[in-house]
């Protein structure tokens, strides 16, 4: 009867073990898809930005539609010395509390002669 108490305490030992390891993996899991996703929407974003022409670049903020509802954009555009312009893109997650920000700074030279 001891015997079959002790491998129940061991069996239930390992159980708790590989459970709480199975939690944490499905949670780092999570984290994982949700940096990546930011990372991947915040340089499409930025890519468009510098599609944009000179007079086009604006400071804003939305999202990113019924796809990533979860997910908003805030870029701040400001000028730099010479001719260059700061770009600030911030990618946040709205569900996360903590680690949910993305952020990428581009500075982008525009001549004077012929806007790009």
């Amino acid at each position: 009867m001891i015997e079959i108490m002790i491998a129940i305490a061991v069996l239930a030992i390992t159980l708790v073990t590989v459970f709480r390891s199975q939690s944490q993996s499905i949670s780092m899991q999570t984290r994982a898809r949700i940096m990546t996703s930011l990372s991947l929407l915040a340089n499409a974003k930025m890519a468009q930005i510098e599609a944009l022409s000179p007079e086009s670049l604006v400071s804003g903020k939305g999202d990113f539609g019924s796809d990533f509802p979860d997910y908003t954009w805030q870029v701040n555009i400001t000028d730099s010395p010479g001719s260059l312009k700061r770009i600030e893109l911030t990618v946040r997650n709205t569900r996360l509390t903590g680690d949910n920000v993305y952020r990428l700074v581009l500075y982008k030279f525009y001549s004077a002669v012929n806007g790009s």
